[in-house]
């Protein structure tokens, strides 16, 4: 199948709604003018100040939606540690996972050997749980004997604050692959939404100094560089 990632829905005007909350922290205008006035430069202005102020709460009012297709389980399991945020997964006790794909890592891709390898026992491991099945075996049973690398699919929701956390930690060199490549692309349709809210998300190497404690030692010049990294 392949990796696919869809925004499905966000905030509507998720840059003004952030603006309104920080007009309402900044200014004595009462609720019913908070979007008066609010055109591109003070909206900008308002989520610059935000930023250099580190005062981010504003930015949980935007929240954003993505369904996330082709993806293995490896990394589902360390998206949703991402605990500030709501997920819905295919269920392998319920669903039957027959004919799902494995998801390959291209380190495996890079041997003809290790390939082969690699693809016999994925295989011989769905024939196994199709047997299971067969046999009568509850799916929420059968369902064990499946690798991790099985295809998932499942549904995120963050805010704008903690979609930043995210991207700043998933998108790092250093992140497993899989996941920094659902984070790329979750990063490049969230941005295309509301520019002015991710700008300036990725890493902390794009903003000044590595915030890990060992770094890459190639740190990233600017977000184009981060999006056309893989």
């Amino acid at each position: 199948m392949g990796l696919t990632v869809k925004m499905i829905a966000h905030t509507t005007q998720a840059e003004r709604v952030v603006a309104a909350a920080a007009k309402l922290c900044y200014s004595a205008s009462p609720v019913a003018e908070l979007f008066d006035g609010l055109d591109d430069d003070r909206i900008g202005g308002y989520l610059a100040k935000l930023r250099d102020s580190g005062h981010v709460s504003p930015f949980e009012h935007a929240g954003f939606t993505f369904a996330v297709e082709g993806v293995s389980r490896v990394t589902t399991h360390q998206l949703v540690r991402h605990r500030i945020a709501s997920f819905s997964q295919q269920s392998q006790r319920y669903a039957a996972m027959k004919g799902i794909g494995c998801v390959v890592p291209p380190e495996i891709s890079r041997s003809d050997e290790v390939a082969r390898i690699f693809g016999e026992s994925a295989a011989a491991a769905r024939a196994a749980y199709e047997k299971l099945s067969a046999l009568g075996v509850p799916r929420e049973d059968a369902r064990f004997i499946l690798p991790h690398g099985l295809e998932t699919a499942i549904i995120v929701t963050m805010n704008a604050r903690e979609l930043l956390h995210f991207f700043g930690l998933r998108l790092c060199r250093r992140a497993q692959w899989e996941i920094r490549d659902v984070a790329r692309m979750m990063l490049s349709l969230a941005a295309a939404e509301a520019p002015r809210l991710f700008g300036e998300a990725g890493p902390s190497c794009v903003r000044g100094a590595c915030g890990e404690r060992d770094s890459c030692g190639k740190p990233y010049k600017n977000m184009e560089e981060v999006l056309k990294d893989k």
